[in-house]
């Protein structure tokens, strides 16, 4: 079960966002991703909760950040539920798209585990729904994945296999590399992993 921790920073500005205390493991049902986050200033700052399924579906997603809370899950596309600070007010979303993603990197992860590309593969389009910072507020994208370079390194503990893959937001034309170990992202814009207590999960 790899456990670590995660910094996060803005990618443009490299201001730091939150460090992201992680845990995660893949199980009977799929894979799960469970962490914490710090602020700068040393206060907790919000949680991510995210289950998929073998598919890498999102079967549960719950996030929580700057009091604002959102339940979502693979329904019809995907669906959520969002709720205010005070609990007063509950909004709910869907959109025909295949998954989410924000800040945190257990959405990198989520995103590989469902379009399961191979290095010959052309480049596959998703459409997301994002959950932006501070309030998780939704917004949809689409992006396109390309798995570029698949490299497997000796390690102390076996062989570790270090996907590159390539991504592109459709709206803009921007790229960036992501890469990611099993179930750990070992380098993403915004993204630096800075402690790791055992090694990335296998999947088949």
């Amino acid at each position: 079960m790899p456990r670590g921790r995660y910094s996060l920073h803005d990618p443009h500005d490299h201001t730091p966002l939150a460090e992201e205390h992680f845990q995660c493991a893949p199980g009977p049902s799929g894979w799960r991703y469970v962490s914490q986050l710090i602020a700068p200033s040393g206060e907790h700052s919000g949680s991510v909760d995210l289950a998929l399924d073998e598919l890498g579906r999102p079967i549960r997603l719950e996030l929580h950040a700057a009091g604002w809370r959102v339940r979502g899950a693979a329904l019809d596309g995907v669906t959520w539920v969002r709720t205010d600070p005070a609990g007063v007010e509950a909004t709910e979303g869907n959109v025909r798209a295949h998954a989410f993603t924000g800040t945190s990197p257990a959405f990198l992860i989520a995103i590989s585990r469902l379009l399961r590309l191979t290095p010959s593969a052309a480049a596959t389009r998703v459409r997301l729904v994002r959950f932006t910072d501070p309030v998780l507020a939704p917004r949809t994208l689409d992006q396109s994945w390309a798995l570029v370079n698949s490299e497997t390194h000796a390690t102390d503990n076996g062989p570790l296999t270090v996907d590159e893959y390539q991504v592109t937001a459709l709206d803009t034309g921007e790229r960036h590399t992501v890469h990611i170990a099993g179930d750990v992202v070992l380098a993403a814009p915004g993204i630096e992993l800075e402690d790791l207590a055992s090694p990335p999960s296998v999947f088949d």
